[in-house]
């Protein structure tokens, strides 16, 4: 975020350069209009724009790169000494005012972090090629020259690079500069959405919409939630600071926290997961701290002076990701310790110790195995459930699209009579699980397909038992080409013995059903028929809300961080409907609340 500010700020900074009667409040309007465009143009996605990104980097180093040659040439070539480590020592001499200093020339090595974030956009090769053979030559030539021009013009220390540029090429450059700006802007985007990304898969952040933008790489993401909330914070600290100077501490406080908390970050990752040394591991410890401690240590004075704003913000993360996973963890601590046997519930006879009414239920699930408690829950509550059960579980792959061929998998659980089925539907991360793509006209298909293929293999076996099957649907009618598989990784056979024990539930007792689940189909017409006439009945989607809630004798924090913050946070993320696409018509929102 202050990347973003200190980056546009800089560039739109050289106005005044030419325009000295034009005030800082102009300049800030300006900035604020480019990061309203900027954001504006995220949901097109890097890989529309990104073509334009290479000319303007590339033009801009060669502008600084040419630009600090001539300086040294025309102002001061003595400063090329600066090379000379003694003068390290000498510089460091003259006492506090040198350390002092530090904190402003951290801001020449801020933007590095965001090298990583192009991993996801670019070759590893590409990175360090480029960084080595372009952009460390020319940032050192323009560096070197900003000092020559300064040691002969010592009032033009503010904005030196623009007041270094001659006037014939000052507007092109300002362009060019405010191009640049805007790519490495960019940049820092990408880095804050692959980083959401990565928190929403370690259950670490509240649910926010993701969309891959490109088919050719993965990591190419948008989020227009993080999009917006990353525009206002970005527009309320430029407005707010005014002042360059503030924004640059506020930044260079960010990134040497980010510096010392990836260093020891990486002491259990070269302890535990690179097995390295234990040598290697302290020196790399001790080198890395012989750096960033001075540069921390300068930066802390500064905290008053605007550096306090990124610990405000870091604070206010680390406790919404905090309070998030613990409640998170939690929820689901009680889903698996809830989650019902299979054993359990082909105990209780095909009709499940209920009224088996006409419909079919969609049950949706993250489980690809096993049932979920909400299932276990809504039966203990409610007399009656619909004669079709499927449990849906809807998963996302690392890959581009997934054909419709290939998309659902589906397998029978238990015998034929109880007449439930689980499905897994596939998606890439270019589907677009739509209200409006007939999904259950698509997951239906699939049921029938299951059945047929399921009545041809068992032509081909003389087995007595009863056997969860699972087959890969595509529109043909070979098996071969369907993949069927006439067992189950899951492990899940049953003999027709359970089919004989009737359990009740605990709730009712009577026996009366609107339809026969019980009985068995001679062929596979009857089944199929069947099918339909419980599909024509309605269909239902059933989700689960698990809510959860402090115990009375918790502490005062912890209620305060579940009963208020977790709640709203579960309030405003993404719900299980927006996520599955249900529509809201047919929707059967089964809430249970638990205490921790």
């Amino acid at each position: 975020m202050f990347a973003l500010q200190f980056a546009v700020l800089s560039a739109t900074g050289g106005i005044q350069v030419e325009e000295k009667k034009m005030k800082n409040d102009a300049v800030v309007i300006v900035s604020v209009v480019i990061l309203i465009g900027l954001f504006s143009m995220q949901h097109f996605g890097t890989d529309k724009v990104s073509w334009l990104f290479a000319p303007i980097v590339f033009v801009w180093f060669i502008l600084i790169g040419v630009l600090g040659a001539v300086n040294i040439s025309k102002y001061d070539q003595s400063v090329l000494k600066a090379f000379n480590p003694i003068y390290v020592y000498r510089y460091f001499k003259r006492g506090k005012t040198s350390w002092a200093s530090l904190g402003g020339i951290m801001l020449s090595i801020t933007g590095t972090e965001a090298l990583f974030a192009d991993l996801s956009y670019f070759p590893v090769q590409a990175i360090q090629i480029a960084f080595t053979v372009v952009v460390f030559p020319c940032l050192l030539l323009q560096y070197t020259g900003q000092a020559a021009y300064i040691a002969q013009n010592k009032d033009h220390v503010s904005h030196a690079f623009y007041f270094s540029l001659p006037d014939s090429v000052l507007w092109p450059s300002f362009i060019v500069a405010t191009a640049a700006a805007i790519v490495a802007s960019q940049a820092t985007i990408s880095m804050t959405y692959s980083i959401i990304k990565q928190a929403l898969a370690l259950g670490c952040f509240p649910r926010v919409r993701i969309i891959h933008t490109s088919k050719k790489y993965l990591g190419q993401i948008y989020s227009p939630d993080i999009n917006w909330i990353l525009l206002v914070f970005c527009i309320a600290v430029t407005a707010g600071f005014k002042n360059q100077s503030q924004i640059a501490n506020a930044y260079g406080t960010a990134v040497i926290m980010v510096m010392l908390v990836t260093t020891f970050l990486m002491i259990p990752i070269m302890l535990l997961v690179w097995r390295s040394h234990w040598t290697l591991v302290i020196l790399f410890t001790v080198l890395s701290l012989f750096v960033e401690i001075p540069y921390f240590t300068a930066v802390v004075r500064k905290i008053d002076q605007g550096g306090w704003v990124p610990l405000v913000f870091a604070v206010a993360f680390l406790i919404i990701m905090y309070v998030w996973h613990y409640g998170t963890l939690k929820r689901y601590e009680f889903e698996m310790h809830s989650k019902v046997s299979m054993a359990w519930i082909l105990g209780l006879g095909p009709s499940l110790g209920l009224v088996r009414v006409p419909g079919v239920g969609l049950v949706y699930t993250e489980l690809a195995s096993g049932v979920p408690h909400i299932f276990s829950h809504f039966i203990t509550n409610l007399p009656a459930i619909h004669s079709t059960l499927v449990f849906v579980c809807v998963k996302y792959l690392p890959v581009y699209t997934v054909p419709l061929d290939e998309r659902f998998l589906v397998k029978r659980i238990g015998p034929k009579n109880f007449h439930m089925f689980r499905c897994v539907a596939r998606y890439g991360y270019k589907d677009i699980h739509k209200k409006d793509d007939d999904f259950e006209q698509m997951l239906f298909d699939s049921l029938m397909l299951f059945v047929r293929l399921e009545s041809m293999m068992e032509e081909y076996t003389d087995s007595d038992e009863y056997s969860t099957r699972e087959t890969n649907l595509s529109g043909s009618a070979n098996p071969r080409i369907n993949g069927i598989s006439a067992g189950s990784n899951m492990d899940l056979s049953y003999t027709s013995h359970d089919s004989i024990i009737q359990v009740q539930s605990p709730n009712y007792t009577g026996n009366s059903q609107a339809v026969s689940p019980g009985q068995l189909y001679h062929t596979v017409g009857d089944e199929i028929a069947f099918l339909n006439a419980c599909r024509d009945a309605g269909v239902v989607h059933i989700l689960g809300n698990t809510v959860i809630r402090a115990r009375r004798d918790s502490g005062f924090i912890k209620k305060i961080a579940i009963n208020y913050l977790y709640a709203f946070l579960r309030k405003i993320c993404r719900e299980n409907s927006a996520i599955f696409n249900v529509p809201h018509e047919s929707l059967l929102n089964v809430g249970q609340v638990f205490y921790v």
